[in-house]
């Protein structure tokens, strides 16, 4: 039995003094935490490049208790084109609406929630209402898919998440009671992931990786990283696995001892960023 723990989703950015303003002053995140980096990452975690970057771990509270967003800069890259992959992060905040005015950054209202779109194009959702404070604001991921019975069968049957609802179009499925929720969207044309595609991230015991591994070649599923160890600077190191789903979305597996160590608040991390923001030399601010 899969024990895991939702941890975060992976943006790649061109621009982080855009993307600081966006996340900090009007979605009303925190910096958690982040690292700069020499080289490209062993698992691709910054993506197909072998060049300085930086990450930075931003959300509505510590990791070891709510889903946060991973924000991937590679130096010198200013914008990716965006697929059709990622559905969007819905948030629940009384907030976001009310910052959002004050700065003049563009809304729309739809339904039952205001649509802000990020300074790379990816959609969040706000349902503007006031969350329980005990409660994660973070409430859903929702990835696009082309064939939902495959698609539930795999995240469901074979990584043995929990399913919660399911209809023609869609199907929502956790890992835990913790009030996150992974959606999965039936979408008709075909899956593009183009160059901004994302990654999902789950913590799991050291012990069941090795599992992980043979579940997956048992059920010939795709294997994009083998167990591997990655180093963070001056931090804890931490093993991972990564996989794809049938429609290629990215799977990280990480282990949640390591993780535990490696993602402690850094009450400077957000000076850091703003320090790195005003000395990169790619970038107007």
């Amino acid at each position: 039995m899969i024990s895991a723990r939702a941890l975060h989703y992976v943006f790649k950015i061109g621009n982080r003094a855009k993307n600081a303003h966006f996340f900090r002053d009007i979605l009303g995140m925190q910096v958690l935490r982040h690292e700069e980096f020499t080289q490209g990452c062993d698992a691709a975690c910054n993506g197909p490049y072998d060049n300085r970057w930086s990450k930075t771990m931003i959300g509505y509270g510590p990791e070891s208790t709510h889903f946060v967003i991973e924000l991937t800069y590679n130096y010198g890259v200013k914008e990716y084109s965006l697929g059709n992959d990622f559905g969007g992060i819905t948030v629940k905040s009384s907030d976001v609406v009310d910052r959002a005015t004050k700065n003049n950054y563009p809304m729309v209202k739809e339904n039952d929630h205001f649509l802000l779109v990020s300074p790379d194009g990816y959609k969040f959702f706000v349902i503007n209402e006031k969350h329980d404070p005990a409660e994660d604001p973070v409430k859903k991921v929702t990835l696009n898919v082309t064939d939902l019975e495959r698609s539930v069968k795999y995240w469901h049957g074979t990584l043995e998440m929990k399913q919660l609802a399911k209809s023609d179009k869609c199907a929502q499925l956790t890992y835990k009671g913790n009030g996150f929720v992974l959606e999965l969207n039936k979408i008709d044309d075909p899956l593009d992931r183009a160059k901004a595609y994302g990654r999902i991230a789950f913590a799991v015991p050291f012990d069941l990786q090795p599992k992980i591994d043979e579940v997956i070649k048992a059920s010939n599923g795709t294997i994009l990283t083998p167990l591997i160890s990655l180093d963070t600077p001056g931090k804890a190191t931490v093993r991972v696995i990564i996989l794809a789903d049938p429609d290629g979305h990215e799977i990280c597996f990480v282990d949640d001892e390591g993780f535990t160590q490696l993602s402690q608040v850094d009450p400077e991390s957000n000076g850091q960023l703003d320090k790195y923001i005003k000395k990169d030399p790619f970038q107007e601010q």
